[in-house]
């Protein structure tokens, strides 16, 4: 029986490592692929959205928009065509949520710099404070990458209601010259202008789920 075994090792083992490659690539085949979900309005907790809008169940996408960014330029929804980009609000002055959510910001540029499919793109909710020139300075002493990541500004009804109405990301306030969007969610938006995910932008781990949610959506075809 031992002589039979010897004889035969090699030819035991060759059958073993064929029969886990052979498991193992069924098991990709037959594994499901994972895909992110495409939020709709009717998904999302109704104070993060416009009462207009909180029933709708199919065919949301973020609105066309029109904005400047930190150099100056006019950054529209072209700006973003045929990309994913991770969304966010903020005002260069906060004292509180905003620098985690920059300094979090500036994590994923790192980490995605050399990727050309993936851009950020930061709204200020204060733009009678954030003009240009403090978008800029803001974006110097962050470390901003222009071409990856957009510093916006503009005007403040169009920046709330993106925020309330396509990015589906900050509490209910009625508009009014004083009001202030404030909210630490990421939104993770889809080459067709679709919610993918929202994230929330002061928690580390988030963020890395974030990171790895961008690399199952560019799997999509």
């Amino acid at each position: 029986m031992l002589t039979f075994f010897k004889k035969y090792k090699f030819l035991a083992v060759v059958l073993l490592v064929l029969s886990i490659i052979i498991i193992s690539v069924i098991y990709q085949i037959l594994k499901p692929k994972e895909v992110l979900k495409i939020y709709q309005p009717a998904d999302v907790s109704t104070e993060l959205v416009d009462s207009t809008l909180q029933y709708v169940k199919k065919y949301h996408t973020i609105a066309d928009f029109s904005l400047t960014n930190q150099n100056g330029k006019m950054i529209t929804q072209k700006d973003y065509s045929d990309k994913i980009y991770v969304a966010d609000f903020f005002f260069t002055t906060c004292q509180t949520i905003c620098p985690i959510m920059t300094d979090h910001m500036v994590k994923i540029q790192e980490e995605l710099k050399n990727d050309n499919e993936v851009l950020l793109l930061s709204h200020t909710v204060t733009p009678e404070i954030d003009s240009v020139a403090q978008l800029k300075k803001y974006a110097m002493e962050k470390g901003v990458d222009d071409a990856k990541w957009n510093l916006v500004t503009g005007d403040k009804k169009e920046i709330y209601d993106l925020a309330r109405k396509s990015y589906l990301a900050a509490k209910d306030v009625p508009y009014s010259e004083n009001a202030l969007v404030h909210t630490e969610n990421f939104v993770l938006v889809d080459k067709k202008k679709r919610i993918r995910g929202f994230y929330d932008g002061t928690d580390p781990e988030a963020i890395e789920k974030l990171l790895a949610d961008i690399q199952i959506l560019k799997q999509e075809d």
